[in-house]
């Protein structure tokens, strides 16, 4: 049998986010002139501020854009041992270090306005401010296209991304793909036969939700693969039994609590939330400038600068936090760590060592060491952990032990 890895751990949607990102960075560099300019002319701190944390927002978009295309040129590059898939949290990383910068900037600038106010024209100000989340709503619509995956139909379904929802089981010398699909259709399970022969005879899937609640689902032949006639109810989360022609293996799906931070695009994250922190300055701007204007609180607009800065400087933590657990290697989802133990030891086995971390977006890679003394390969083992997630890079090493006391261990790879 001939194995073969391909490392590309790329989103789903990378080439689409990478065309939208460059659209916004467009409008943004043209409205980051004008608020510069606008505030430096008519005197407000905080539409200066605005501008200025715009511009931040345009180099993290810049940073964006190049994250992207730097992932799909070297998606193949074997110089990257666990591919490409990381530009993006490093990009987004980068991009959050430099807004907290910014924000303690702008916080600075604002402190010192309140101390020292200085005059404003309004009539030139709030018009600029007003313009500038007008571009900020726009851009935010446009990022939004790309990094999010839900399309409504037929009234009332909507796609849910509910992380691992393919399963590799094996039945006999047969292996076969269980998945829920539902792109742009309502959920139902679908089977497809992986090697040569084609899945043929009676497919018939079973439910165990807890509880004990149990729902059938037959199938129909649709050519290369075999489709449930019902849909399947929300939630997702239940044992699944697969019979073919009699014959049965037994997986589990769940809703994935940690499936956010696996599937999040965090490259698309820091571009997106760089423009909704914008488009919330823009608001403190306008209610600043507004009520400055119309009670002689000069002192509103450097607040709505202390305001913003805030905003930023809270976004700018939690993007570098999740980031850097990303780049850190972090396990990113420890019920699937659990659940993966549990799945192994009830059979006699000990997993002995257990790596798990996030390649890219959607990506999972682990590696596992498992301690028996049953005769069971690596594949058996394979296809446990594919019952759980689609792990899109799977490391097994065996060590057997010997069924009598004694003898120590001996390692398999």
């Amino acid at each position: 049998m001939t194995h073969h890895h391909d490392h590309l751990f790329l989103g789903e949607k990378h080439a689409q986010s990478e065309r939208n990102v460059w659209a916004v960075i467009a409008l943004t560099v043209a409205m980051m002139v004008v608020e510069i300019a606008g505030g430096a002319m008519f005197g407000s701190i905080a539409l200066i501020a605005d501008g200025f944390h715009m511009s931040t927002h345009a180099g993290a978009l810049l940073l964006a854009a190049f994250a992207y295309m730097l992932a799909r040129r070297h998606s193949s590059d074997p110089a990257f041992t666990f591919g490409a898939g990381k530009f993006g949290d490093l990009a987004g990383y980068s991009s959050a270090l430099i807004l907290a910068v910014i924000a303690i900037g702008i916080g600075y600038e604002s402190a010192a306005r309140l101390i020292a106010p200085k005059p404003i024209s309004f009539a030139e100000a709030i018009p600029i401010a007003a313009l500038g989340l007008a571009v900020n709503v726009a851009s935010a619509w446009l990022l939004s296209r790309g990094g999010h995956d839900h399309h409504h139909h037929g009234g009332h379904h909507h796609h849910h991304h509910h992380g691992a929802e393919v399963r590799r089981l094996e039945i006999g010398e047969a292996a076969y793909r269980l998945e829920i699909h539902e792109d742009g259709a309502p959920p139902r399970f679908r089977v497809t036969a992986l090697g040569p022969r084609p899945l043929s005879g009676e497919v018939v899937v079973e439910t165990i939700r807890d509880g004990g609640a149990r729902q059938t689902f037959p199938f129909s032949n649709r050519g290369r693969y075999f489709e449930s006639r019902d849909e399947i109810p929300e939630p997702h989360e239940f044992a699944a039994l697969l019979r073919v022609n009699g014959a049965a293996a037994e997986c589990e799906f769940a809703e994935a609590h940690g499936g956010e931070a696996m599937h999040a695009d965090h490259n698309m994250r820091a571009a997106l939330l760089h423009v909704l922190a914008d488009a919330a300055v823009s608001v403190f701007v306008i209610v600043g400038l507004t009520l400055a204007k119309l009670f002689g609180w000069l002192w509103m607009d450097p607040l709505a600068g202390l305001a913003g800065a805030c905003v930023i400087a809270s976004w700018s933590y939690q993007l570098i936090r999740d980031t850097a657990r990303v780049l850190l290697d972090m396990n990113p989802d420890p019920s699937l760590s659990d659940k993966l133990r549990s799945t192994i030891e009830r059979e006699g086995d000990e997993l002995a060592d257990l790596h798990l971390w996030r390649l890219g977006p959607g990506h999972l890679g682990a590696i596992l060491m498992v301690v028996t003394s049953s005769g069971r390969e690596a594949d058996h083992y394979r296809a446990l952990a594919h019952s759980l997630s689609p792990f899109s890079h799977l490391t097994i090493e065996i060590a057997r032990r010997p069924a009598q006391a004694g003898g120590g261990l001996r390692n398999v790879a």
